[in-house]
């Protein structure tokens, strides 16, 4: 969003809630949404034991959750709450390990339980060092994750270039919705040089099967308000935003 506020970028991906907090500052031209690409929080719990899992197991507990007011760490909340358990009084939520040092922090012995997102969940697993428990995307439903976002008017000047974005990102979520684990892990290998294709596959696999990603970029606007409640009660959002004033489906729309 820094980026796309600054002019380094023409176009921003990200969760819409930064779409949404730079037009709560009140800016005349604020980036809109144009495409989504994912409907599901990508993270899935890690444990130290495969135990008999259930949310209960967490009272009382550790859990390293990732930054304050980031959307993994308001879904965690959500779920939570969704399963009986009041964040700021049943268990700790660490939020002050950096992202990229969260797995590094679990293996080493911090917190109870870790939340982590493909590949590492799998590779955590796989060294025998946590076991994956449940997918959070699966738990919360489904809610706008990541979208592809830019200056107004970069919308209106350069829509013949958004135009032929869309249509190719389009054809690349038709072909992931269309291909198996396997055939998506070989395209995706070169930018996971320290992954093999068996743990590819398995993240694929996992991604397919709590149904990641959406099958066009059209975002809806129920799970759009979704979010907002995800963000509401995390205690990140005082005023709603009307989907309209954020999301501009047109590109979107003219792929299907």
């Amino acid at each position: 969003m820094t980026a796309v506020l600054s002019g380094q970028a023409d176009i921003g991906f990200a969760g819409p809630e930064a779409c949404i907090y730079t037009f709560l500052e009140g800016k005349d031209n604020y980036p809109k949404v144009f495409g989504q690409l994912t409907k599901r929080d990508g993270s899935f719990l890690i444990g130290r034991s495969t135990e008999d899992f259930s949310w209960d197991n967490l009272r009382g507990k550790t859990i390293i959750g990732g930054r304050k007011g980031g959307v993994p760490e308001m879904t965690l909340e959500y779920v939570l709450r969704k399963n009986g358990l009041d964040p700021a009084k049943d268990l700790v939520i660490d939020t002050s390990v950096q992202f990229n040092m969260m797995a590094g922090a679990f293996v080493s012995g911090s917190g109870d339980y870790v939340t982590l997102f493909e590949p590492t969940a799998t590779e955590i697993e796989l060294e025998e060092n946590g076991h994956i428990l449940a997918s959070l995307g699966e738990e919360s439903g489904e809610i706008p994750y990541t979208s592809f976002f830019a200056m107004q008017d970069y919308l209106q000047n350069r829509g013949e270039t958004v135009d032929r974005f869309t249509k190719a990102l389009s054809k690349g979520l038709q072909w992931v919705n269309t291909h198996d684990a396997a055939e998506t892990a070989a395209l995706i290998a070169p930018q996971f040089p320290d992954s093999s294709s068996e743990v590819l596959t398995d993240v694929v696999e996992r991604y397919l099967d709590i149904d990641a990603w959406n099958e066009t970029l059209v975002m809806k606007e129920e799970i759009f308000d979704r979010l907002q409640t995800v963000m509401e009660e995390a205690g990140e959002l005082k005023e709603r935003v009307d989907f309209s004033e954020i999301v501009d489906n047109s590109w979107a729309e003219k792929g299907l």
